[in-house]
């Protein structure tokens, strides 16, 4: 379905939710507000159109370094898929190459594509892993992320200052002074 007739399609369905929710879809207020979030919607959702593979494939070169890559603090907007509401946070990587290394900005790049879908925390993060260990084969894989939840914060439990914090992790970060490093790193060279 080309971009255009999903707007069009997606406006007919939000005007509809604001006529449910009480609302006047003709009012001057809302006019535009079907549309506006119909473009908002598949902007937030369009890692479905994108592979995260072949982001990392597109710069990967070989290389003989063998100690830990690390990109932290990937900030990432995403939206739960139990309430479409935002959660949002950081993300931290590292990897240990063998034999090929990839652009640094195409693991933040993963990181968007995955952030980019409905999602839950676990899910995002173990993709994120599998992902860079699929594609790179290297020695291992961390990615930690960290994040707030706006279905916590402003409905349900409302606790505001609540941050979900996930892991994952392949290879030779299954070792514990592995991820030991790897978690210092993150928390302790600001």
């Amino acid at each position: 379905m080309i971009q255009e007739e999903k707007i069009e399609r997606l406006k007919v369905l939000n005007a509809k939710i604001l006529a449910l929710l009480g609302e006047t879809p003709q009012r001057e207020g809302l006019l535009k507000t079907p549309e506006r979030v119909a473009k908002a919607q598949l902007t937030l959702t369009r890692g479905y159109e994108m592979d995260a593979s072949a982001v990392l494939n597109s710069a990967k070169f070989q290389e003989s370094y063998q100690h830990m890559v690390i990109v932290k603090d990937i900030n990432f907007y995403s939206l739960c898929e139990h309430h479409m509401l935002p959660f949002y946070g950081k993300a931290h990587i590292a990897y240990i190459p063998n034999g090929y290394i990839t652009g640094l900005s195409k693991l933040a790049r993963v990181v968007d594509i995955y952030s980019h879908r409905l999602q839950v925390q676990e899910r995002m993060t173990q993709q994120v892993m599998e992902c860079i260990q699929d594609a790179l084969n290297p020695l291992g894989v961390m990615v930690v992320i960290e994040a707030k939840h706006m279905c916590m914060q402003m409905r349900g439990v409302e606790k505001e200052n609540s941050m979900t914090v996930t892991s994952a992790f392949s290879g030779a970060f299954n070792q514990a002074k592995t991820r030991e490093e790897f978690l210092d790193l993150i928390h302790n060279s600001k």
